[in-house]
């Protein structure tokens, strides 16, 4: 097994992720678990929630106070909302208690490689696995963008993993997170996902499940929970997704522009970090190393633990007509996919570069889209439709 030890060296990316020394501890700003003076984000007149949101479900036949008293778990073919402009997530305030957190499973069948048939010719040799590395403790001074993505779907509520990253148009003050298409949307098969919410540095002090039977919700949530208010994906991924990747693999990608649960500070702030998005990274074989960080849930992790990989990425191709994949050795499972891959640009500055998409049932290795021309579509939209925000 090759040792990433020297990788970790060259590319900085530990101390990069550090928060920034304006940023605040969890222990110092606990405004997500006192009430706001103002109602939760989302919430409104109609049925607890706001205008649009109630109009939209209204518009597809469903009952906002039905819904928020449980309609919500109705994934009936009509009743499920798939296209771009139908996404909707009404925040519903105590959803998210830690026990649900903790039990929520990882999306295993969307890790599963499925048929690489396609072009082999663009595919380098398999890596060798790498270890995965737990990340140290707490995880807001060494991961501070890190967190994981928690969604409800008809097999039950599943988690991901997410990046905090910067907003062009609200500097310092970003809403914006990074996942995969698949912890937001199922796909060509079916439609958005629902009680989707962010979680920052979730289990800040890497505590095991015994250690986490009592905790407090600050233990499990040290910033509270963040609902996507917005989330945007690929029209590939909505078209081709499929339960193993598919030919969508390569478009897995999405952004959630978030509000918090409580109170009224940006994401950006209450973390103190947030990483640049960069959409013009270059080909693997111009890559010394690329990392991904994760909370895998799938045995033999159980969704706690942050942890990471460091390798040097090759190449992955899935299909002749669809773009090639990154490809790192990596020992991560399910409940890592969404989690950000980062790398060092031209300028020394790490960057989010793609995100965990698939991996083989061995879990030796993952693989990432290369985020272009599409990617950058996706986010900029989410920017603009919330600038100045």
């Amino acid at each position: 097994m090759r040792s990433i030890r020297p990788l970790l060296a060259a590319t900085g990316l530990v101390a990069a992720l550090a928060l920034t020394a304006t940023a605040c501890g969890p222990g110092e700003d606990q405004a997500a678990y006192k009430p706001a003076a103002t109602e939760s984000a989302g919430t409104g007149a109609d049925g607890g929630l706001s205008a649009g949101l109630a109009d939209t479900l209204k518009k597809h036949g469903v009952d906002p106070e039905k819904w928020k008293n449980g309609e919500w778990k109705n994934w009936d073919k009509d009743k499920w909302l798939r296209e771009a402009k139908d996404f909707v997530n009404p925040v519903i305030d105590g959803l998210w208690k830690p026990d649900r957190m903790k039990s929520a499973k990882d999306p295993a069948k969307t890790m599963s490689a499925g048929d690489f048939s396609g072009d082999q010719g663009v595919s380098d040799p398999e890596p060798k696995p790498v270890r995965a590395e737990r990340e140290k403790t707490p995880y807001h001074d060494y991961a501070a963008p890190v967190g994981k993505v928690f969604f409800d779907s008809p097999e039950g509520h599943m988690v991901c993993s997410g990046t905090v990253v910067k907003d062009p148009k609200n500097p310092g003050r970003s809403n914006l997170v990074w996942t995969a298409g698949h912890c937001v949307h199922a796909g060509s098969k079916g439609g958005w996902y629902r009680n989707i919410v962010f979680v920052p540095a979730y289990n800040d002090q890497g505590k095991d499940a015994a250690a986490l039977r009592n905790a407090q919700p600050q233990e499990i949530a040290p910033y509270g929970a963040y609902w996507a208010d917005w989330a945007t994906t690929s029209g590939e991924w909505l078209a081709d997704g499929g339960p193993t990747g598919g030919e969508g693999a390569p478009y897995d990608y999405a952004v959630l522009h978030v509000k918090p649960e409580k109170g009224t500070k940006s994401l950006e702030e209450t973390v103190g970090n947030a990483l640049a998005v960069d959409f013009d990274a270059p080909g693997a074989e111009r890559i010394s190393a690329m990392g991904a960080w994760g909370y895998p849930a799938a045995p033999p992790y159980d969704g706690l633990i942050m942890h990471k990989c460091v390798d040097r990425p090759g190449r992955l191709s899935i299909s002749p007509g669809t773009p090639t994949m990154y490809r790192i050795g990596c020992t991560m499972t399910g409940g890592s996919s969404g989690g950000g891959w980062f790398s060092k640009g031209d300028d020394g500055k790490p960057a989010l570069v793609s995100n965990t998409s698939i991996g083989p049932v061995t879990s030796g290795w993952l693989a990432g889209p290369h985020l272009g021309q599409g990617a950058e579509q996706i986010f900029t939209m989410m920017s603009d439709k919330f600038g100045g925000q």
